[in-house]
């Protein structure tokens, strides 16, 4: 096939004079390379399009794919992960992951969980606080924890971001608000074990990769997988394939959470117990990460023995399935 390749790449949006924070959920030009080689390795003709104003321009000049491997993550406003998919779907191109609807919902992290408790899958309690008058409708008790309703790679999200009292939490609402431009979502402070569980797969076709569960080393920031963790998860965090047990509970609610959503090729699904030991959904991730040794969803594919090339195989796989009839001879194949 020939497929495009949408993505956001850092570096670029550094040398415009974005901040590190601003472009905190874009790749680098490592992980473009990884997926390319993988694309290629497969029998794959691979033409790199870049952000959305780059696939805009190349749609208007007539360039066709017969399917894009979309990562492009997008730079404002709660839809900027729906712009590739949205304009790649007005001109009847398929793409990997999930739909303009889905990407839109799971990045706010508030409509998520509006969404998973109408289908009875379980997630804490919640505010969605939009100005200092919602944090009266904060009634679960302290400790809380609070971060901005719309990020991904844990922006805003640092070590004190757990609450413990009211004061602290309308200061830290209220910063949220200022520097993130988006309300802030408080929720209980979850004290238990943290895990996250990777799918490969669409609707009852979708499986569970693996499960991984998150310890922190003692120079961690403490409470949560935060930014600074996350960047620098290789000498801070801990990852480890979970017990049987607890990942048989997580795959359950991560399928039902994925297909309830309309997940689709592949992606995350976050955990976390509280001190009982009740497993909640914290997060959705239906557009991962997909560095090979820093992002989860390809680490969980290494620690159960799969390979990174049979994960983009298994992504290009799912999504050559909504190719729409004519635009590619399917019978050949998703790879030459």
């Amino acid at each position: 096939m020939k497929i495009g390749m949408t993505f956001d790449l850092r570096e670029e949006y550094l040398a415009m004079g974005y901040s590190e924070s601003e472009t905190a959920e874009f790749d680098r030009e490592g992980t473009i390379d990884f997926i390319e080689q993988e694309l290629v390795a497969l029998g794959h003709e691979v033409d790199r399009i870049g952000h959305v104003q780059a696939l805009t321009r190349r749609l208007a000049d007539g360039d066709r794919w017969d399917l894009v491997f979309n990562i492009s993550e997008g730079l404002w406003g709660v839809g900027r992960e729906s712009q590739v998919p949205a304009l790649l779907e007005a001109y009847g191109i398929a793409y990997t992951f999930s739909d303009p609807l889905v990407c839109a919902l799971t990045l706010h992290k508030g409509m998520t969980k509006h969404v998973l408790r109408s289908a009875g899958i379980a997630t804490t309690d919640f505010v969605v606080v939009e100005s200092a008058r919602d944090l009266a409708r904060v009634d679960f008790p302290f400790p809380v924890f609070v971060k901005p309703v719309a990020e991904g790679t844990a922006k805003g999200i640092d070590a004190n971001s757990k609450i413990d009292e009211p004061l602290e939490l309308e200061r830290r609402c209220l910063s949220i608000l200022k520097e993130y431009r988006q309300p802030a979502l408080v929720e209980p402070y979850l004290a238990g074990r943290e895990f996250t569980t990777s799918i490969l797969g669409t609707g009852e076709e979708a499986v569970v990769i693996g499960t991984l569960e998150l310890g922190y080393d003692e120079m961690a920031d403490a409470n949560a997988y935060t930014y600074r963790n996350k960047e620098e998860c290789e000498s801070l965090v801990h990852y480890f394939l979970t017990d049987r047990a607890a990942a048989a509970r997580c795959a359950e609610l991560a399928l039902a959470t994925w297909r309830t959503l309309g997940c689709r090729d592949a992606g995350r699904v976050d955990f976390r117990e509280d001190e009982n030991g009740q497993l909640y959904v914290m997060e959705v991730n239906p557009l991962p990460g997909m560095h090979p040794s820093h992002s989860d969803l390809p680490m969980t594919c290494t620690a159960v023995g799969m390979s990174y090339r049979d994960l983009i195989a298994g992504i290009v796989a799912s999504a050559a399935k909504r190719i729409p009839e004519g635009n590619f001879a399917l019978q050949e194949g998703v790879a030459s």
